[in-house]
Formats: C-alpha cells, structure tokens, sequence
C-alpha cells in the first residue's frame, strides 16, 4: 500500500531517529537547527526528502538489501559525502548496508530512492539492458544533464504531492504510475553515466573512518579523546587528521568536543527533573573550565546550559 508523511524538527536528536538508516546527527553551525523529512512509500520504490538549515555531521548506515541512489535536490553550499564533494549534477550509488559519513556546508537539500536489490537489478535489466546491482564500494556518477535534471523535477513533484496531497499518492493507480515513471528515469540516470571511482586513498581513508566510527558508537555515553582513540583503531594522530579533514570538514578534536557539547545537552535534558545540577553534567563529559563550557554552549545552541534544564523540566 503507497503511502507518504511529512514531519518538521527543531531537535537533531529527533531527527536523526526519524531519517531512513541508523543515524547519528551532529550538528556543526551555530543556530537554531530546524529540518524537514518527507518520506514516500510506493509500492516497491521509496522516495525520501531531506532540508535542513545548519551545517552538520552525519553518520548513518543503510539497510541491507536495498539497491539506493542519493543526490542533491537543491543547490546550496557544499556536501561531502565518503570524502567526495557530492555536486548538485551526480549521484551516489550505495553499496548494498553501507556505513558513511555525510558532511554538509549549511542548509542543504538531498533526496534518495530505493528498491529491493532484486528489484534494481530486474528495472535495470528491462527497462535499459544493464546491470545494476549495487557496486561493492560505493560510487559517484555523472548523469546526463537532461536525464538529471528530469528525475530532479519527478521527485520534487512527488515531495509536493506529500506535502499538499497526500491523497493522490494513496490512490493504487496513480500511486503506480508516478511509481514507474521515477524507476525509469532513476534507470535512464543510472545506464548514462560518467563513472569517477574511488582512489585507493580514499579506500583506506574510509576504513579508517569506520574504525573511527565503530569506536564512537561503543561508548555512546562516554567522552572520548584523541590519544585513546588512535590507539584503539591503529593510527597516528596525523592519519587520523587528514581522514576526518576528508570526511568530516574538521579535526577530530573539534569534531569530538562537538560530540561532547551534544552529549551534554542531551544529558542535561533527560535529567532536567532530578537535582543533577549543570557542573555534574558538564564535568562528566569532560568540560572543566566552566565559564569558557557556558559560552561555547550557548554559541552552539543559542541558549545558557540553566535554560536547557529549565524548558525542559517545564
């Protein structure tokens, strides 16, 4: 059964529980963050429909057993994506449960599409005699213009449909039509392309990357620092640097004091109601010079670490 939602955030954590993979959101510009999901279920093609408004960080990994395709649906400033700057003309295959890290510049817009993986290889093999399981590493590709540009304006039009009616998306019949016009212009992109392969460089560099990643998410709750983690996945500091430099647009000591900023922010609203005050929680994840922690938070956040506890207890 086709179906679509659109739903609106204010909070990174919120949001990043919503996007259609395991996800960690980490936002990088200062500001009040705000975003908008649009999801569209058809009957074997998914549409998704990603805006937000500040720079950020984003760790996710896919599912396996879909075949996905990501570009950008705007212009915009820069996205990073695998340590490859993402243009509003190409298109990212995925391979087949990929981890990747996404880093954008400002507000952004992006979209993605996918089918079963058995799906994918069956509309390519009909619709335009090519192979199109999803590739081992993943791959940046070229369109036409015109073939770009066409499938653009087709999932543009099935965002609007979300947004301002829903109804014809429920509807079976027009639910397939739409359904088979977006898979054979995703084909036509897809069979008519430039292909620009991964360097071993950049091979490695992810690799490093996952380890990176694979260490964050085995303390979710605890602080971590540079020299432990360099030791943990096998790297100098100087390797580590140059990956996150690639991937993340910064050093990884800034993007870690990021992480702990957003750390405590999250701790300080899940214990808003207990008599835990703000230096426990900032001590504990590592912020010793207070008055410069206070600062820097309400840089990030666009308020005092007291009126997150507070509005939130309220």
């Amino acid at each position: 059964m086709s179906s679509s939602a659109v739903q609106t955030f204010t909070d990174p954590d919120a949001c990043a529980a919503a996007l259609p993979a395991n996800a960690e959101l980490t936002v990088i510009g200062l500001g009040q963050f705000t975003a908008k999901i649009a999801w569209i279920d058809l009957h074997r093609l998914h549409l998704f429909r990603f805006d937000d408004s500040l720079p950020h960080a984003r760790h996710s990994t896919l599912n396996s057993g879909s075949a996905v395709i990501l570009f950008r649906t705007g212009n915009g400033p820069r996205v990073v994506r695998g340590g490859r700057e993402i243009l509003p003309t190409s298109i990212v295959r995925a391979a087949e449960g990929e981890e990747s890290i996404h880093r954008s510049y400002g507000a952004t817009s992006n979209g993605a599409m996918w089918l079963s993986v058995a799906d994918m290889v069956s509309a390519g093999e009909s619709i335009a005699g090519c192979d199109l399981t999803p590739p081992r590493e993943a791959m940046v590709i070229t369109p036409a213009s015109a073939l770009m540009e066409k499938l653009r304006r087709l999932h543009a039009a099935a965002g609007r449909l979300a947004e301002e009616a829903p109804e014809i998306i429920a509807n079976p019949d027009a639910a397939r039509g739409l359904e088979q016009t977006l898979i054979e212009a995703m084909v036509g992109c897809l069979a008519h392309q430039d292909d620009h392969e991964t360097s071993v460089a950049q091979g490695q560099h992810a690799i490093v990357m996952r380890r990176f990643r694979r260490v964050l998410e085995e303390s979710p709750e605890r602080p971590l620092f540079i020299p432990e983690i360099c030791e943990a996945i096998r790297v100098s500091e100087r390797t580590l640097r140059v990956c996150c430099q690639e991937h993340l647009g910064m050093s990884p000591k800034h993007y870690l004091l990021l992480r702990r900023m957003h750390m405590t922010r999250r701790a300080l609203r899940e214990r808003a109601a207990s008599a835990t005050t703000v230096t426990e929680v900032a001590t504990q994840y590592g912020f010793w010079q207070l008055g410069r922690f206070a600062v820097e938070y309400r840089a990030l956040f666009g308020e005092s670490p007291s009126a997150t506890t507070h509005r939130t207890a309220g």
